[in-house]
């Protein structure tokens, strides 16, 4: 009976994994790590076939044990670094900073990406509070996108009241970690005060960056997310923490 349960579940979990597979593939990000998805989908239904021809109780003890040791020892790993990305999703910054950095995301031709435009939003309303800050856009020109993601950001801006000058465009980055290397080097002193927008999974290790980059006051700013599409933000995220930290991006 609780064999019988377990398969179920397993089919289950397999079905939703395989439907939200489709769904963040329909959004056409640019990014292909909705096949994780479908991936998943497919261990799932493979174990769930496992189950069903008790594939698991013909296995020696040791091989057993073994199994249950790395699959422990994923899911604890696996914890831990969401928590650190959790640590991130109500980070407000701090006020009068000299610097923002806006990571870039996708833009198209009528604008920012939606994920894009939460992180612009949340840097517009501090940059309206906070007149003195200058803001650093960041994001080089992807295979799929009509012009640089700071060229999009910073008109984006502009349309929103903030003035052109207090703009700058580090439009090289391909990813999270040049984009905080190359606004470094625009900023060029590492005691100034930066704060790192961009959206609520993305902060941790965005600040990280900031940080292994050499600056010394350093904060994040948490823009929204859409709450459909978190869990692949929040798994895509765990995989780009652990390649920064393989690399020694976060050290």
């Amino acid at each position: 009976m609780k064999r019988n349960m377990f398969m179920i579940l397993l089919i289950l979990a397999a079905a939703l994994c395989a439907g939200y597979c489709i769904l963040t593939a329909s959004i056409r990000s640019g990014s292909k790590f909705y096949v994780i998805w479908g991936l998943l989908a497919v261990l799932l239904a493979a174990l769930a076939l496992m189950c069903h021809l008790r594939v698991w109780e013909q296995l020696p003890p040791g091989i057993k044990r073994c199994l249950v040791i790395v699959v422990a020892a994923g899911v604890l790993i696996f914890a831990v670094v969401e928590g650190c990305v959790l640590s991130g999703f109500w980070a407000k910054g701090e006020p009068q900073l000299d610097y923002l950095i806006v990571l870039g995301a996708q833009v198209k031709e009528d604008g920012p990406s939606v994920v894009l435009r939460y992180r612009l939003d949340a840097a517009c309303a501090y940059l309206l509070e906070n007149e003195d800050t200058r803001c650093i856009v960041s994001g080089g020109q992807g295979s799929n996108e009509p012009f640089s993601e700071a060229e999009g950001m910073c008109r984006y801006l502009v349309e929103k009241g903030i003035p052109q000058e207090r703009i700058l465009k580090e439009d090289r980055s391909r990813d999270t970690s040049q984009n905080i290397a190359y606004s470094a080097e625009l900023i060029g002193d590492r005691n100034a005060r930066v704060g790192v927008v961009t959206n609520n999974f993305h902060v941790f290790r965005g600040v990280r960056l900031a940080k292994h980059a050499g600056f010394v006051n350093v904060s994040g700013i948490a823009a929204p997310s859409d709450p459909v599409f978190l869990p692949n933000n929040m798994v895509r995220e765990f995989f780009g923490i652990v390649k920064d930290t393989v690399f020694g991006n976060l050290l």
